[in-house]
């Protein structure tokens, strides 16, 4: 195997096989992960607002962005309200 610096990806992307595929189809810790850190800079807030909004220890919001947690669901309601989202949970089929 090879490395090229000429190779540009995101946090969020994965080759399996050669085909791209996003890591979000791979573990959905990760795909909450990923989801929470879009949500909150979408929500135009740092670590530490969203923290000082929710009460919830910057170092755990940390946590959850790198996927090195598991939080309860009243937490995630917690950090969909401070940054005014709507939490959603769903299954779906898998192909």
């Amino acid at each position: 195997m090879s490395w090229s610096d000429d190779l540009d990806l995101d946090s969020e992307t994965i080759w399996e096989d050669g085909v791209f595929i996003r890591i979000e189809s791979v573990d959905p810790s990760l795909a909450l992960a990923s989801s929470l850190a879009r949500a909150r800079e979408y929500a135009m807030l740092t670590q530490k607002q969203l923290s000082e909004k929710t009460g919830i220890y910057q170092s755990d919001i940390s946590k959850l962005e790198r996927g090195n947690a598991n939080p309860s669901i009243l937490t995630l309601k917690r950090l969909a309200d401070a940054m005014d989202m709507t939490l959603k949970i769903e299954f779906v089929p898998k192909k």
